[in-house]
C-alpha cells in the first residue's frame, strides 16, 4: 500500500503538471490578448471579469467547498451519506447560479452605466454564461478535491485551460474583439464542467450509491459551514476584483490593462504553490481527523519553509527585473505597468505563505476564523483602495492589495500555528537563512541588470540569479532539502 508522502507525490505530480499547463496557456493568452487587442479593450475584457468574479461569490456560495469538505469527512467513516452530500450541494448550488444569472441579465445595462463605460454591455450579457459554466465547474473540481481524486481534478484545470486558449485566440484573430475572448473562457468552462459531471457519475458516484437516506440534518451541515466559507470567498474576491473594478471608476480602462498585466505577471509565478495548496489540503483535515496531528504538521511546515525558499528569492528577482519583463513580453506600451509589479512582487512572497495555509484551515474546519480575517482586510483594503487610487493612480492599489494581504497571511499564519505543532526556532532559524541567500543574489545580479537589451541578455541574468541561489542552497544544505522534497508531498 502506497504512503501517505507516496500518495501526496503522486497527486501533487498531476496538479502540478495541470498548473504548469494553466500558467503556460495563461501566460500565451494574456500576451497574445495584449498584442491584438487595445489596452482599452485589454482594460474592459479584464474589468469585466473582475466584475464576474464579485457576482460568482454569490452564484457559488461556498456550497461546492463545504460539500468537498464533508466528503472528504465523510468518504471513509460514513460513504453511505456521500450520494446525498452531492445531490445537496448541486441542487442548491444551481439555485444560487440561477438566481445570480437572472439579476446580471437584467442588470447588465445599469452596471455599464455606474461605471460609465458602455462598451461593456455586450460583454456583461456573455458573462451570464461565464457565470454558469465557470461556476459549475469549480463546482466539479471541489468535488474531486473532497475524494482526493487530484488527478481527475488537474485533468479538467487542464482542459478548461487549453480550450480556453484556442478558441479565445481565434476568435480575436477572426476579428471578435473583447467579446470573442470571453466567448473562449466560456466555452472552456463549459466543456470541461460536462466532462467533469460525467467523470464524477461513472467513476464516483456508481461506487457510493446506497439505500441508506440522507442524514436529517445533511443540508443544513451544508449550507451552515457554507456561510463562514461565502464569507471568506466574499472577501476574497473583494481582495483579487474589487481593486481593478475601483482602478476602472476612478480612472479607466487604459489604467485596468496596465493594473491587470502588472497582477496577472504575479499570478504565473505562483503555480507550483497553487498545486502543492490543493494537494495538501485535504490530507491536512483527513490527517487531523484521524489524529495525527504531528504528520500533518510535518507536511504543512516543511511545505512553507520549501515554498519561502523559492518565492523570496523569486520576489527580489522580480522586483529587480519588472521593467525587462514588462518591455518584452507586453510592449513598450505597457511600461506603466512596471512600478505594479515591483510592489506585487512582494504580494508574491505573501502568496507563497497563503497557497498552503488558507484551504488547509477549510478542511481543518476554521472557516470562520478565516472568514473573520478575511472579512477585517478585506474592507481594510477597499478604504485603501477609495483612499489611494485618487491620489497616487495604479500604484496605490497595488499597494493597498500588499498592505491588506499582508496583514490576512499573517492572521492565517497564527490560525494554523494554533491547530499544529510547529518548531518556531526552525521556522525562525531557517527564514533568517533564506533571507540571507536572497541578499546574497541580490548583490550578485543587481549590477547586470544594466546590461539586459533582450531576451538573451535578460535569460543570462535570470540564469546567474538561479546559479548562484542553488549554490548557496545546496552548499549551505538549508531545509535538507537534498533529500526532504518527498516529504513535503
Amino acid at each position: 500500500m502506497m504512503s501517505i508522502s507516496g500518495e501526496l507525490l503522486s497527486r501533487f505530480k498531476s496538479e502540478f503538471a495541470s498548473q504548469i499547463i494553466k500558467t503556460f496557456t495563461g501566460s500565451v493568452l494574456v500576451v497574445i490578448l495584449a498584442r491584438l487587442l487595445s489596452t482599452e479593450e485589454y482594460g474592459l475584457l479584464f474589468l469585466a471579469i473582475s466584475i464576474f468574479g464579485v457576482l460568482n461569490v454569490f452564484s457559488k456560495l461556498g456550497l461546492a467547498k463545504s460539500g468537498a469538505r464533508y466528503i472528504a469527512e465523510y468518504k471513509s467513516s460514513n460513504s453511505n451519506q456521500i450520494p446525498h452530500i452531492l445531490k445537496k450541494s448541486l441542487k442548491y448550488n444551481i439555485l444560487t447560479i440561477g438566481v445570480v444569472t437572472a439579476v446580471l441579465f437584467l442588470g447588465h445595462t445599469l452596471i455599464s452605466d455606474a461605471l460609465g463605460e458602455p462598451q461593456l454591455e455586450p460583454l456583461l450579457l456573455i458573462g451570464t454564461l461565464y457565470i454558469i459554466f465557470g461556476s459549475l465547474m469549480t463546482y466539479v473540481r471541489l468535488c474531486f478535491q473532497g475524494f482526493e481524486e487530484i488527478e481527475l481534478s488537474a485533468f479538467i484545470n487542464a482542459a478548461n485551460n487549453v480550450i480556453r486558449l484556442v478558441i479565445a485566440v481565434t476568435m480575436v484573430g477572426l476579428g471578435f474583439g473583447a467579446s470573442g475572448a470571453l466567448l473562449g473562457y466560456v466555452l472552456g468552462f463549459a466543456v470541461s464542467s460536462f466532462i467533469g459531471f460525467w467523470l464524477i457519475y461513472s467513476r464516483i458516484y456508481t461506487d457510493y450509491i446506497s439505500t441508506e437516506s440522507a442524514a436529517p440534518d445533511l443540508g443544513m451541515q451544508i449550507f451552515r459551514y457554507s456561510i463562514p466559507l461565502t464569507l471568506t470567498s466574499t472577501a476574497d474576491v473583494i481582495d483579487r476584483r474589487i481593486d481593478t473594478i475601483l482602478v476602472g471608476f476612478f480612472l479607466n480602462p487604459a489604467a485596468v490593462s496596465f493594473y491587470v498585466v502588472g497582477k496577472q505577471a504575479i499570478q504565473f509565478i505562483k503555480t507550483p504553490l497553487s498545486a502543492l495548496g490543493f494537494t495538501i489540503s485535504p490530507t491536512l483535515g483527513s490527517q487531523k481527523a484521524e489524529g495525527n496531528i504531528e504528520k500533518a504538521s510535518e507536511i504543512y511546515e516543511t511545505a512553507l519553509l520549501h515554498s519561502l525558499l523559492l518565492y523570496i528569492p523569486a520576489g527580489a528577482g522580480l522586483f529587480l527585473t519588472a521593467e525587462h519583463l514588462i518591455r518584452l513580453i507586453f510592449g513598450a506600451e505597457y511600461l506603466n505597468a512596471v512600478p505594479v509589479l515591483q510592489v506585487m512582487a512582494i504580494y508574491g512572497v505573501f502568496q507563497s505563505i497563503t497557497q498552503i495555509t488558507s484551504n488547509g484551515l477549510d478542511y481543518l474546519g476554521r472557516a470562520r476564523a478565516r472568514s473573520i480575517s478575511k472579512g477585517i482586510t478585506a474592507i481594510l483594503n477597499v478604504t485603501l483602495n477609495i483612499v489611494l487610487i485618487p491620489r497616487i493612480g495604479v500604484v496605490g492599489a497595488a499597494i493597498a492589495t500588499v498592505i491588506t494581504f499582508g496583514i490576512y497571511t499573517t492572521i492565517n499564519f497564527y490560525i494554523i500555528y494554533t491547530e499544529f505543532v510547529l518548531n518556531p526556532w526552525r521556522l525562525a532559524k531557517s527564514l533568517v537563512s533564506i533571507i540571507g541567500i536572497t541578499l546574497v543574489m541580490t548583490l550578485v545580479i543587481y549590477p547586470l541588470t544594466d546590461i539586459i537589451s533582450g531576451w538573451g541578455s535578460l535569460v543570462v541574468v535570470v540564469l546567474v540569479g538561479v546559479t548562484v541561489w542553488a549554490i548557496l542552497v545546496f552548499g549551505s544544505g538549508i531545509l535538507g532539502i537534498r533529500d526532504s522534497f518527498g516529504e513535503i508531498v
